[in-house]
């Protein structure tokens, strides 16, 4: 049996599918340019010797429902699906979950209301997941589809780490609070850091370090998320590529009534104009620290600033835990650019945190620590897997039987403003 993973955006439908028990990824896929005058279908398919080959098709799709059509063909002919009698169950990665749903959740006609009830909290994301959604029941007519949703993780946040200081009827008819993102991420490598240490996850304290174009912090205490870096929206917190992150909330006004922005173009600069590439007009990592390593004074700024923002935030949540067994690094910049995680590290010997620089430059596997013997914090850097958490969650969930919890929609209002 086998597992596909969706993920929609909005002109593209990404997949993985997953072999069953052991959950082994056996093709991935991009159909991309949907509605476009040509589309394309890129997917690379393991071999039995652990290789891949990589092949790209052309096809005209007018909608998802075709794009869906394409991938089903294109892995028949495969023999990667044979037929949709070998699919166990479809996972869909939604952005948004909002106060509604706390795990991966089985879908059906009230939870794809639910989904579309809470798109003015992610205009940008739900509004393609759900046209995935509908478009894959009408394709996988009987087989099971769950929901993962990338705020369920953080669902756990108390309430005085999740409430904002704004009037209480924002959060009362709007839903205004932090709900956090990235958490199918932190999930994982919680719990892969939590095995290598050879401890259950809930006896261990964690400072998560999810560190790419986006990036988002949490602190997880005993296998729960107490507290995170990203907000209402995914612009808060740490600075990413073209997101912003943290900044007096006074400056959206003072920059309408300098320059004549409207909000919408103050949002589009806010996530899509600034962050590193604000600062240096780059935003591939990759590229920057080759910048820095030119004299590049801007770059050299970014990653300044990028990595003090992390350092900040460790400190903060070393406050929130009391204790801390390891910081986990993770994410395409946290994985592989072991000069940001030196940056992000130096200087925080006092707090138990130092790292030692012949590991930090040669990380083997899929976890590796990446600290000085004998120090008591452990760092560590854990490759993310997050389709192979929405495959396995899928399986839980449709393996339980039922919807997972969430809270009846009439009892949280979400309202367009």
């Amino acid at each position: 049996m086998k597992v596909a993973v969706i993920n929609c955006g909005s002109s593209s439908i990404k997949y993985e599918v997953f072999g069953l028990p052991d959950c082994l990824m056996l093709a991935a896929g991009l159909v991309e340019n949907i509605g476009g005058s040509e589309s394309r279908l890129r997917q690379r398919k393991r071999n039995a010797d652990g290789t891949f080959d990589e092949l790209v098709y052309s096809k005209r799709l007018a909608d998802y429902r075709d794009g869906f059509d394409f991938m089903a063909d294109v892995n028949r002919e495969d023999r990667i699906i044979k037929d949709d009698s070998e699919l166990f169950g479809i996972g869909h990665r939604v952005v948004h979950g909002g106060e509604l749903f706390r795990e991966p959740t089985v879908i059906d006609d009230e939870v794809v209301d639910a989904i579309e009830r809470l798109v003015p909290l992610a205009p940008l994301h739900n509004p393609s997941n759900l046209l995935g959604i509908k478009a894959a029941r009408i394709r996988f007519v009987g087989i099971p589809q769950v929901a993962i949703f990338d705020t369920a993780f953080h669902q756990t946040l108390p309430p005085h780490a999740f409430h904002y200081a704004t009037p209480y009827e924002w959060y009362d008819a709007h839903r205004v609070r932090r709900y956090g993102f990235h958490g199918t991420s932190h999930r994982y490598v919680s719990r892969e850091a939590a095995r290598y240490l050879g401890k259950a996850p809930e006896s261990v304290n964690l400072i998560t370090l999810h560190l790419g174009n986006g990036a988002s912090a949490a602190a997880v205490q005993r296998g729960s998320s107490i507290d995170t870096s990203m907000g209402l929206t995914p612009l808060e917190g740490l600075v990413m590529g073209t997101r912003s992150g943290d900044i007096d909330p006074a400056i959206h006004f003072f920059m309408m009534r300098q320059t004549g922005m409207s909000s919408n173009d103050l949002e589009k600069s806010l996530n899509s104009q600034s962050g590193l590439k604000g600062i240096c007009g780059l935003n591939d990592m990759r590229k920057i620290i080759d910048q820095a390593g030119l004299g590049n004074d801007r770059a050299e700024l970014a990653i300044d600033i990028f990595c003090y923002r992390i350092k900040k935030y460790i400190g903060a949540y070393f406050a929130v835990l009391g204790s801390v067994d390891a910081i986990v690094f993770t994410g395409g910049i946290g994985e592989n650019a072991g000069m940001i995680r030196e940056r992000v590290c130096r200087g925080l010997e006092h707090l138990g945190i130092a790292i030692d620089n012949a590991r930090n430059e040669a990380v083997p596997g899929s976890v590796a620590e990446i600290q000085k013997d004998g120090t008591p914090v452990k760092v560590l850097v854990v490759r993310t897997d997050e389709e192979q958490e929405i495959a396995q969650q899928t399986v839980h969930a449709i393996e339980r039987g039922k919807p997972a919890q969430r809270r009846p929609v009439a009892e949280l209002p979400v309202r367009s403003q």
